[in-house]
Order: C-alpha cells, then sequence, then structure tokens
C-alpha cells in the first residue's frame, strides 16, 4: 500500500522522452563532478553477496532482505544488497587504494519492505562511495568539508540541467546549513522528526542534519542507523529543500565509518553483539580495515529533486499499487 500525493496545480515539467534525455544528462554530469570533487574511481560492484559474511546493511533491522540459493555454489545464500556500506570498505582494502582516494559505483537494490510513497520506491538506486582517510581526518570539520563538496557537485550539476533544459527552473541553495540531531528536537520538541526536517529545511533549504543512530534526550533516536557503519557521532544527511513537494528532501545518507572504539560501543549500544562473530566485523574489531567515509547519493531522488518531479516512479521503473497508478493517471503522471 502507498501514499501518493498529487501537488496542486501540477503538472509533468517535461515530456516523458525529454525526461528521459534529462535523466542521462543529471547522472553523466553529476558522476563526473562527484569523482572530481572527491578524487575518486569508478569500481564494479555487487548486486547481491552471501549471506552469512556480514556484509549486508540491515538498514534499520526490520526490513528483509530478498534471499536465494545458488546451488552451483556450494549451495550458498546469496542476498541482495540493502546498500554496499559495508561491501565498500572491503572493497577499499582489497583493491589496495589509499588514503585521500577513494571508490564510487553504482548500486542496485531491492527493498521489499519500503512504505511506498511520492519519494519511496521498492527499487533503490543510488551512486554508493567510499574513501580511505587518515585517523586524524575523523573529525567533524572534515566531515563538514566533503558534505560542502557534494553539495557544491549537486549544484554544479542542477546550474548545466538548466542551461541544457531551459524550460526547467529549480535552483538549489549552495550554501550548507549545520545543525545536530539533539539541536534539531531542541528546537521543535513537539515535532516528529520528520516534521523537525521539514520545518528547518523550509528555512535554510540546503542541511546537514548531523548524528543520526543514538537516543536523544527525549529517549529516542532521530532515525535509525545501523550500529555497524557510521559513528554516530560522526554522520548525517545531506538534505534540500523540495519546493514542488513542499517538504525536506533527502537525497543522501553519510558519514565517517566505525573505528574498532566506535564499532565496540555503538554494537553493546545496539544491543547487536552478535555480531561481532561474523567476518566483516572481526576485521574491522582487528583493526584490519582501513579508517574510511562513505555514503549514498539518491540517482532518483536526485532526477526527481532538480526536474522537478512529483512522484519518484516519473525517473525510475518499479511497481506501485493500483492506488497510485490510477491517481498518477488523473493527474496525467505518466510512470515509467
Amino acid at each position: 500500500m502507498s501514499t501518493c500525493i498529487i501537488p496542486e496545480g501540477y503538472r509533468p515539467p517535461l515530456s516523458v522522452y525529454d525526461m528521459q534525455c534529462a535523466i542521462e544528462f543529471i547522472k553523466g554530469n553529476f558522476q563526473d563532478n562527484l569523482k572530481r570533487a572527491l578524487n575518486l574511481r569508478r569500481v564494479s560492484a555487487p548486486l547481491f553477496v552471501r549471506a552469512d559474511t556480514g556484509l549486508n546493511d540491515d538498514l534499520n533491522g526490520y526490513e528483509r532482505a530478498v534471499s536465494f540459493d545458488i546451488p552451483a555454489a556450494d549451495s550458498c545464500t546469496g542476498v541482495v544488497v540493502h546498500s554496499l556500506a559495508k561491501w565498500k570498505r572491503l572493497a577499499l582494502k582489497r583493491y589496495e587504494f589509499f588514503p585521500g582516494n577513494g571508490l564510487y559505483t553504482d548500486m542496485n537494490a531491492i527493498r521489499r519492505d519500503e512504505q511506498l510513497d511520492n519519494i519511496h520506491s521498492v527499487y533503490v538506486d543510488q551512486w554508493d562511495w567510499e574513501k580511505v582517510i587518515n585517523a586524524e581526518d575523523r573529525t567533524v570539520d572534515y566531515l563538514k568539508q566533503t558534505v560542502r563538496s557534494i553539495v557544491g557537485a549537486v549544484c554544479d550539476t542542477c546550474d548545466a540541467l538548466r542551461r541544457a533544459f531551459p524550460q526547467l527552473h529549480v535552483k538549489l541553495e549552495r550554501e550548507v546549513t549545520f545543525i545536530t540531531t539533539q539541536e534539531l528536537e531542541d528546537l521543535y520538541p513537539d515535532l516528529t522528526p520528520s516534521q523537525r526536517e521539514t520545518a528547518f529545511c523550509r528555512e535554510h533549504h540546503t542541511v546537514f542534519l548531523m548524528q543520526i543512530g543514538g537516543n536523544l534526550r527525549s529517549g529516542k533516536p532521530h532515525d535509525g542507523r545501523a550500529p555497524d557503519y557510521d559513528d554516530w557521532t560522526l554522520n548525517g544527511d545531506i538534505l534540500m529543500w523540495n519546493d514542488v513537494l513542499g517538504r525536506a528532501f533527502e537525497i543522501s545518507s553519510m558519514g565517517i565509518r566505525v573505528d574498532p572504539a566506535a564499532l565496540d560501543r555503538q554494537l553493546t549500544l545496539a544491543g547487536k553483539d552478535d555480531r561481532r562473530s561474523l567476518p566483516f566485523h572481526r576485521m574491522l574489531l582487528n583493526g584490519e580495515l582501513p579508517q574510511t567515509m562513505g555514503g549514498g547519493i539518491g540517482q532518483s531522488r536526485l532526477c526527481m529533486l532538480m526536474i522537478g518531479a512529483a512522484h519518484i516512479g516519473e525517473v525510475q521503473v518499479s511497481l506501485w499499487d493500483q492506488a497510485t497508478v490510477e491517481t498518477c493517471q488523473k493527474a496525467g503522471i505518466h510512470l515509467l
């Protein structure tokens, strides 16, 4: 079941054909900007991993991965990735990347338990990136510097898109406002986390919301975050104001990754000590993996935002319930 909202007076900003041309433009232009901004190299990435490695991202802990047996590979069980957060860190070690450079790749995932709406789909496509850093780079200042570089790459692509497609008029704010989840809760104690994001983003337009994962003074976390990739004190989400939908719009979840001490602490806080025996977690706790930072940047999300689309189904192919299909048809929205 999904919740689909059509903004009053909305009309698709491009024809179906021109929409495809704009999507191609965004994806080609942005990945070039991103790799230059962060010194990244493109690599190939898996669609699935072995279930017994601990490499798959468990997101909020309740989402079920799509799994299947592989008779020709010793009858092991494969699981379709939710994201590549852990795999990328292992790849940096295996591919012999060094401090200051990193990798990026196309990540395609199936999130079967996603609640569908204008911005959420069962199909997830994003640029996953990860780079090696030095221990002394595990600071808030280094995190903020990287966020500004990513936002600059996003805005450069948006500006180029408007020049290529003059009928598009979306402008994005380059200046980033930084705030922690606790500061946001203190500002809006009576609002839900999502409402807080929208209230703050309405005023500041481009926001990096920091420190996601641990409990706030209210006793609840702002949002769920797996304990075994981001350091909850050095992570965050990039939010941009979406004028079409009138809400905060997350385009990236990212952060400096856990070192052995942070992983040890967060596994205990999350009640996930059983993961300590998994191959990936043993390597990390033993200090065998490089210090890294990384994240994911939604490809369809970015296209949707820059083009000014109202529904993610306008820029990606997925499956939808009949009510959503009918609602979009009545509004003249073509779902791919």
